[in-house]
């Protein structure tokens, strides 16, 4: 990456977040939807193939980019959940990347999410640059 972000320093957060016996995958997702940093837990075994997951990013950096249209009136995005059958996905917004996060379904996603938004050591009046 050619910008002054450090995705070395966040590894660590990764690992911290990964700890979590909840967490199936967290990663670092850059604008174009890749993933610059993170992967799954080393027990899990991923339900979609590497296309699928490729796929899933790139979606999600477009509706991350989409929804940034409605901040000046509606405010910030601070997370965005889906409660699926199978998992929960939760995405932060990180300055222009986005942090996302697979977890069981069984989860309390607010509870979750401000447990998340302290291991990455953010304050919710932070969301703009880094």
């Amino acid at each position: 990456m050619s910008d002054a972000f450090s995705t070395d320093g966040f590894k660590n957060k990764i690992d911290d977040i990964l700890s979590e016996p909840e967490i199936r995958f967290c990663g670092l997702i850059d604008p174009k939807g890749e993933l610059v940093a993170g992967g799954f837990d080393s027990s899990i075994v991923p339900m979609l193939n590497d296309k699928q997951r490729r796929q899933l990013y790139q979606e999600l950096a477009h509706r991350v980019a989409n929804r940034q249209g409605f901040d000046a009136d509606l405010g910030r995005v601070k997370y965005s959940a889906s409660r699926r059958e199978n998992a929960v996905m939760i995405s932060f917004p990180y300055g222009k990347y986005i942090v996302l996060i697979m977890a069981n379904p069984g989860i309390n996603i607010d509870r979750f999410a401000w447990q998340i938004l302290n291991k990455l050591g953010r304050q919710w009046s932070e969301y703009d640059s880094l």
